[in-house]
C-alpha cells in the first residue's frame, strides 16, 4: 500500500517501504534504543534472505493515516517509558515531517533488553 495525495502540481504517491526506512531512520537516532527486531522467527528468516532494511518496523496505511509498529531493544537503565514516550515523539514527528500526512498511532514493543 502507500498513501496519496495531490497538490496543484500533480499526485503524490509513498510508499509504505519508504515511511518505513524514515521511522527506522529516527527510531535507531533515538536515544536508548540499540536495535529494532522482527516481532516473529519466521520474519526474522524472510528478512535474512531478503536483506530487508527495514526489520523492526511495520507501516500500514489506511486513506491517508498511517500506523506504524516499532519492534526494538533497548539499553539496560534507561528508563523503559521515558525512551517509548520520546521515540513515539520522534518517530511521529519524522515521518509527518517526511510525507506531510498524519501519523495516527505509534505503537512501541519492547521486545528485550540489551545490556
Amino acid at each position: 500500500m502507500s498513501v496519496n495525495t495531490h497538490n496543484t502540481y500533480g499526485k503524490i504517491s509513498i510508499s509504505d517501504k519508504a515511511i518505513a526506512k524514515v521511522a527506522l531512520k529516527a527510531t535507531l537516532d533515538c536515544y536508548g534504543i540499540v536495535e529494532t527486531v522482527s516481532n516473529k522467527f519466521s520474519d526474522s528468516i524472510s528478512e535474512f534472505l531478503k536483506f530487508d532494511t527495514t526489520k523492526g518496523v511495520k507501516v500500514s496505511t489506511l486513506d491517508d493515516r498511517i500506523y506504524i509498529d516499532l519492534f526494538v531493544m533497548i539499553k539496560f537503565g534507561v528508563s523503559i517509558s521515558a525512551v517509548a514516550e520520546s521515540l513515539k515523539q520522534t518517530v511521529k514527528y519524522a515521518v509527518e515531517n517526511f510525507t506531510g500526512m498524519i501519523v495516527d498511532t505509534v505503537n512501541v514493543n519492547i521486545v528485550g533488553v540489551k545490556l
